[in-house]
């Protein structure tokens, strides 16, 4: 069993005739995931890794009913067209790993998901995986199959980066995953640490959940309510990246487009909500891999 992915889980790109798109559906079926076919305006009749590229959803969606999943890679601007097109499918799942798209198109077309109940992925997210099934996205890389192994602790970062540091710390003290999800650093995130955990409390396979978040936003504030009504009861491990920022000036961006400076919002307030919750907090982002190895 696993969350958002799993055998029969077929996936469309859209803008798979670009570049990175191109990359993503080598990398995805290479790892077996099952990419049927790819969306690019004007590059109808085309083929790429042999499957066969449409000029609209609507086109490709004719032929494939079956899709579950879109993948967009596609310029920032024009993200809100290819995530509206989606939605507008009913493609239940999209995963965007577009950066930089302007925040009021992000607010539009998450608004417009929740509405149809349509779950997206990102923006700014390089993708998730449950190892061993199939992953969207270039989450992993080439070495995908060193950093990531089937198991028990399910994996949540902002970081793409730290998405696969810490697989591979677990997998380097005997453990593996049982999903791996990078939400994206945005501002606004389109799935949030709380609806993961909804689902790995839900998810048999998923023993404990290690997250890597950073200061700024309210999404760990989430995680802590719902601790406290026991919404998710698993044995939980939070770093929360950003001690510094306090030596930065109040509304000033660190890293991330989320990871804004604001009043409530520092790594260290965080540390204090989630601990006072009874989650295990991490001094430094490798001593996760220690607090959870108990329960794995």
């Amino acid at each position: 069993m696993s969350i958002l992915i799993d055998h029969n889980t077929k996936v469309l790109i859209q803008g798979m005739t670009g570049k990175e798109g191109a990359k993503a559906a080598k990398a995805m079926l290479e790892y077996g995931t099952k990419v049927l076919c790819g969306v690019t305006p004007g590059k109808g009749g085309q083929e790429v890794e042999g499957k066969p590229i449409f000029n609209s959803l609507k086109e490709a969606n004719a032929q494939f009913p079956d899709i579950t999943t879109s993948a967009i890679y596609v310029p920032p601007f024009a993200a809100k067209a290819a995530v509206l097109e989606a939605i507008e499918n009913n493609i239940p799942t999209i995963n965007v790993i577009v950066e930089r798209i302007p925040i009021r198109d992000t607010a539009y077309f998450l608004a417009t998901a929740r509405e149809k109940n349509i779950r997206v992925i990102g923006p700014s997210s390089l993708g998730y995986i449950a190892p061993g099934i199939g992953r969207i996205g270039v989450v992993g890389g080439p070495l995908v199959q060193e950093i990531f192994q089937p198991g028990s602790i399910g994996v949540i970062s902002r970081s793409g980066g730290m998405t696969n540091e810490l697989s591979w710390q677990i997998c380097k003290a005997g453990m593996g995953q049982s999903a791996a999800v990078h939400v994206g650093g945005d501002l606004l995130m389109g799935t949030t640490y709380g609806d993961l955990l909804k689902l790995f409390q839900e998810d048999a396979q998923t023993k404990a959940v290690v997250i890597f978040g950073e200061h700024g936003g309210w999404y760990e504030f989430e995680v802590v309510e719902m601790i406290k009504n026991k919404q998710f009861t698993k044995p939980l491990a939070v770093y929360v990246g950003g001690k510094f920022a306090h030596l930065f000036p109040e509304g000033m961006t660190v890293g991330h487009a989320g990871a804004i400076v604001e009043r409530g919002q520092s790594a260290e307030e965080k540390d204090r909500a989630l601990a006072d919750a009874g989650v295990m907090v991490a001094a430094r982002y490798e001593d996760l891999v220690t607090l959870i190895q108990p329960f794995a």
